[in-house]
């Protein structure tokens, strides 16, 4: 096994194709073909699912993936440690939506601004994906609700969110879940953790919501709030960035449920050098 052969295998993974791959990777299809099959021959099971002309990761092959990353990215390090020059390469960052909207667009400018030579990508999705994300090799690091207890993953609190319920304007202020027990929800898949979290408030006052409809955005939440369709969970920051947002009853959940922090995690041991001077540019939560 080289490094060469990572490369090929990641190209493979990322694409889904011998044939994007090689082009990813500057090497003709029969050679990528060879030294996949010589790195499965190695490793002694079969990385990919061969359909057609599709290859998908086998369950060894999740797996083997996220080591890979992880080489090729210490590989790089260790390179730019000796040479002394500026942090380089990818970065590849997860994130809540609010977060993203709201918290990080001033830090994810002075980072392209100081690190230039850094390829910065980010994609949202809700705690649940991003966290599946970090642990596969996916996202080298993710903004997600805390705190994160996973024994492969480490990180640290950034950012406290208030989470709010947001109702139609003349909805009166709500402080107890059985004001709305049977109320529809709008909220993200179930994945998400603040819906997980608007749910167990719900249990802990011995009350249940209505139809819970999933959505794919705050601001979808935020119109059917405002026709009157039902209410929403949504950290106030965010609710405050959209048009609208004086449009609703706003009322604070209860002391012991109304303050979330967000985490940046990343893989346990997998902290590059890239990822050390995007977390340079953070304010921890004390």
């Amino acid at each position: 096994m080289d490094l060469t052969q990572l490369e090929m295998f990641n190209a493979v993974a990322e694409t889904g194709s011998i044939s994007a791959a090689a082009v990813k990777v500057h090497r003709v299809p029969s050679n990528l073909t060879t030294r996949i099959k010589q790195l499965e021959a190695d490793l002694g099971v079969e990385l990919f699912i061969r359909e057609n002309q599709r290859l998908r990761l086998a369950p060894a092959g999740h797996s083997f993936l996220s080591y890979s990353k992880r080489i090729l990215a210490l590989v790089d390090e260790a390179r730019m440690a000796v040479s002394g020059d500026e942090p380089q390469g990818i970065l590849t960052l997860g994130s809540l939506e609010s977060t993203a909207a709201v918290r990080i667009p001033s830090v994810l400018a002075m980072f392209n601004q100081r690190f230039p030579k850094i390829q910065l990508s980010l994609a949202t999705g809700p705690s649940g994906d991003q966290i599946d994300g970090v642990l596969d090799g996916r996202l080298s690091a993710a903004f997600v609700d805390g705190p994160i207890l996973h024994p492969l993953l480490e990180g640290l609190a950034v950012y406290e969110e208030e989470m709010v319920i947001v109702a139609p304007a003349d909805h009166a202020v709500i402080t107890d879940a059985r004001q709305v027990s049977g109320a529809s929800i709008y909220a993200f898949r179930a994945n998400c953790s603040y819906r997980r979290h608007f749910e167990s408030w719900f249990h802990d006052q011995q009350s249940l919501p209505g139809k819970i409809h999933e959505m794919e955005s705050y601001h979808g939440m935020l119109a059917c709030v405002i026709a009157g369709a039902g209410i929403a969970l949504m950290p106030r920051s965010m609710l405050e960035s959209m048009p609208g947002s004086h449009q609703v009853s706003i009322s604070p959940l209860p002391e012991a449920w109304r303050f979330l922090n967000t985490w940046l995690i990343w893989r346990r041991g997998a902290k590059t050098r890239q990822l050390d001077a995007f977390i340079g540019l953070l304010k921890p939560t004390p």
